[in-house]
């Protein structure tokens, strides 16, 4: 059997899965390849899934498949899996990395301190204490961010279309979310129905001042619509790991104040990456039989 591992992931894994066959990070000898590893790099669209005439197995080491046609690979009888636990504690911390770092000025305070300013009375930072998060969605990522967050006493709601109670947090409506909500977290997969969800209808809901935090997929918003809201200072500031274009040339965010940008960086704990490793070795030794 032969693996492509069309992506990175840590130096030890082709090793690893030595135990199941040959590996190789070839991608020229995709068409003898039975399995497929990727991460968010390698998009298996149509044209790549029909040179991979061999392929009956597909795992995206990662949350979502969205970088997979995974309607049209089942079609061709490839089963496709990934690792969506992997990535929680990772992605939940960048999360609430950018909730501390955008009120608090971080970046702003940094880089100012650097030019020779001492920008103390323009640097008023605000608490999370006793502000309300909203997240929209409440998988792995949106429960580990809302510990985080009610450790900070804030007080957390969240709507998720497909969960009607929590154990720990309140499930609301979406237009409770965006009405009541200080900070706002998405973490929804990318779906027709979650496509541009967030625009300018959603935001001219959301209270003024609002913080909004996407580390699920840029195309859940419209960049120009978060643009124009960051220049008005309805939104007081978006932080993002995510682009509706990665690289993201020309965004509308480049020209926008207050945002935090990182270059989709979610899953690049050491960590997550032996987690990620731990996974797919799984997810092999299961499709084989072993």
């Amino acid at each position: 059997m032969l693996i492509l591992l069309a992506d990175a992931f840590t130096p030890d894994l082709p090793e690893r899965l030595a135990e199941f066959g040959e590996v190789t990070s070839d991608m020229s000898r995709i068409p003898e390849a039975e399995v497929l590893i990727v991460r968010s790099k390698t998009r298996l669209d149509r044209a790549m899934l029909d040179k991979a005439a061999s392929c009956r197995y597909i795992v995206r080491g990662g949350v979502g498949l969205d970088t997979i046609d995974a309607e049209y690979a089942r079609s061709k009888g490839i089963i496709v899996d990934n690792t969506p636990e992997a990535s929680s504690i990772a992605v939940a911390e960048l999360a609430f990395a950018f909730m501390i770092a955008m009120p608090n000025h971080l970046v702003r305070a940094d880089i100012s301190m650097k030019e020779g300013k001492w920008l103390k009375k323009e640097l008023e930072r605000n608490e999370l204490y006793g502000k309300t998060l909203g997240l929209i969605g409440i998988g792995r990522i949106g429960r580990e961010l809302a510990l985080r967050a009610k450790a900070f006493g804030m007080s957390v709601i969240a709507f998720d279309k497909y969960v009607l109670s929590s154990d720990i947090v309140k499930i609301v409506s979406f237009e409770e979310i965006l009405a009541c909500s200080d900070y706002i977290s998405l973490h929804i997969p990318l779906i027709d129905e979650t496509r541009g969800m967030i625009d300018a209808s959603a935001i001219s809901r959301m209270k003024n001042g609002v913080y909004l935090i996407n580390t699920c997929r840029g195309q859940v918003v419209i960049e120009e619509d978060i643009a124009d809201a960051l220049k008005s200072g309805k939104i007081a500031g978006y932080a993002t790991d995510v682009y509706s274009k990665e690289p993201p040339e020309g965004s509308p965010l480049f020209e926008a104040p207050n945002v935090l940008m990182t270059p989709h960086i979610g899953a690049s704990t050491e960590e997550n990456l032996l987690r990620l490793a731990d996974c797919i070795v799984g997810r092999l030794r299961k499709y084989v039989g072993r």
